[in-house]
């Protein structure tokens, strides 16, 4: 059953539209009166009075006259339109006297008509709502598999006979097909009350590395670079202060071995400060780590651009690209000094444990798209 909708005639108690064209209120000539039989008694009398106050200061006949037309019932009630018209997103008053045998205080909403075609389709393309997290409808489809794309470049997945395709209506052609079945796993997995994006990772990457990289690279490349000199590994807590000295020692120990092997790789010192703000590094050590953004691929740019963002550091986000770093072993250098103050003051239940679940997803999964999408992983 459909909610009713009640609209009171005191409804029009607080409606006081100002005058048309900044003239004076018109005289009592035009002052409107209710259509007969809108109200009762003493009730009658206390609206009219509080319609015609509200409406004294519109000068504008032919609005007064459609008023007038108007046979307004003290009380409304929505339905769903029973009859096949076209489809409207506007209410539609029933007239009483058409139609003896209906309410005459309904109001019919006539619900939107779809002129789709119902044949079947070759392809099933996700709405952009996809890329945003939301809930997308319910499972339409019973078997996922895969298959080499057309033109043999590349896997695609399929929903029982449909070719997945992205939100702007081009093929998921994906690089491997390790990639493919992962992806087709996740939309196996799906309930069949709703299809979930949050619960589909490397769906959400493989997107972004065929829509959005390809269009903004250069853009993702200067982004990540801006924050380079402020990398989460650059800023280290003060030794001389008994407060952070703790969180000194612990970085000395964890993060140091990964400046080391940035120097080693690059062949650049990085320079490490004390300032929450950062620094800047040496021009030599920049345009190395952008060169080396610049010589990826789509989906290792897609890959690197999560991490850095999931960890506050594109140092960590390398170290994982060039295998350096495990996923234990990033997750542990990005939550070093919150960790020391859980230890020192206890985990806030539904606070710090979704924080470490969230980031073991984004950078898990992240790391998992980046080695399915090489050719050459299981060789």
């Amino acid at each position: 059953m459909r909610p009713q909708l009640k609209a009171h005639s005191t409804f029009f108690s607080g409606f006081s539209p100002p005058c048309f064209n900044g003239k004076k209120p018109y005289s009592k000539a035009l002052e409107p009166t209710p259509p007969p039989g809108i109200f009762s008694g003493k009730k009658e009398s206390m609206a009219a009075s509080l319609l015609n106050k509200a409406l004294k200061p519109i000068k504008h006949p032919n609005f007064l006259s459609a008023l007038r037309s108007l046979n307004f019932s003290s009380i409304a009630t929505a339905h769903g339109n029973p009859s096949d018209g076209p489809s409207s997103s506007s209410f539609t008053f029933d007239n009483a006297n058409n139609n003896k045998e209906k309410d005459d205080n309904s109001i019919y909403i006539k619900p939107p008509t779809s002129n789709a075609s119902t044949e079947k389709t070759t392809s099933v393309t996700m709405p952009m709502s996809f890329m945003t997290g939301s809930i997308v409808g319910k499972r339409f489809y019973e078997k996922v598999t895969t298959r080499e794309s057309d033109d043999g470049v590349g896997w695609t997945v399929m929903l029982d006979y449909r070719t997945l395709k992205t939100p702007s209506k081009r093929p998921l052609k994906l690089p491997t097909l390790a990639l493919a079945k992962a992806i087709a796993a996740e939309w196996e997995y799906q309930q069949t009350d709703g299809i979930r994006p949050f619960t589909m990772p490397l769906m959400k990457l493989a997107c972004t590395a065929l829509e959005r990289v390809p269009l903004t690279r250069t853009k993702i490349i200067e982004h990540l670079m801006k924050k380079f000199d402020q990398d989460l590994v650059f800023c280290r807590a003060p030794e001389d202060n008994a407060l952070t000295a703790g969180v000194h020692a612990r970085q000395v120990e964890k993060v140091d071995p990964l400046l080391s092997w940035l120097n080693s790789e690059f062949g650049f010192q990085p320079i490490v400060y004390s300032s929450f703000f950062g620094g800047k590094q040496g021009e030599g050590l920049s345009k190395a780590v952008e060169n080396l953004l610049k010589k990826t691929d789509d989906c290792e740019l897609a890959a690197i651009d999560a991490l850095a963002a999931a960890a506050h550091s594109l140092v960590i986000a390398l170290g994982i690209f060039r295998g350096k770093l495990q996923i234990e072993e990033a997750i542990e250098l990005i939550r070093l000094e919150e960790d020391l103050q859980v230890d020192k003051w206890g985990l806030v239940e539904g606070g710090h444990d979704v924080d470490i679940a969230d980031l073991k997803v984004q950078i898990s999964s992240a790391t998992v798209f980046l080695g399915l999408s090489r050719k050459n992983f299981f060789h």
